[in-house]
């Protein structure tokens, strides 16, 4: 698998896990919502079911939680490793952002 095949598959995957992150605040919100919306409700089992929802909304803050920390440490390592290519190949650094300033002033400029 080469470099750009690497980074293609971790950006799909953060983009993936971003969205996955989104939904499941939604999720959380609207449980929420639910839940207070219910709460001057009685009998058993509405007092069962707000159970349960109560628990897998704390185990969802939790997946959540992870899946945030999991991002967040992916994207400093992506980071790390992209400034330790830079540190060890400054010149094709320099040409690939010389190369992308050309193409985006071309691009630019035609408008």
């Amino acid at each position: 698998m080469s470099v750009n095949d690497s980074e293609s598959a971790s950006t799909a995957r953060q983009a993936t896990t971003r969205q996955l992150v989104d939904d499941l605040r939604v999720v959380v919100r609207d449980a929420e919502a639910l839940l207070k919306a219910t709460s001057g409700e009685a009998g058993e089992k509405v007092t069962e079911a707000r159970a349960r929802a109560e628990q897998t909304l704390r185990d969802a803050r939790e997946r959540l939680k992870l899946a945030e920390e999991d991002t967040a440490k992916r994207s400093r390592e992506m980071v790390d490793d992209a400034e330790t290519y830079v540190r060890s190949n400054p010149w094709q650094a320099v040409g690939i952002a010389a190369g992308a300033g050309l193409i985006l002033g071309l691009l630019l400029g035609r408008r």
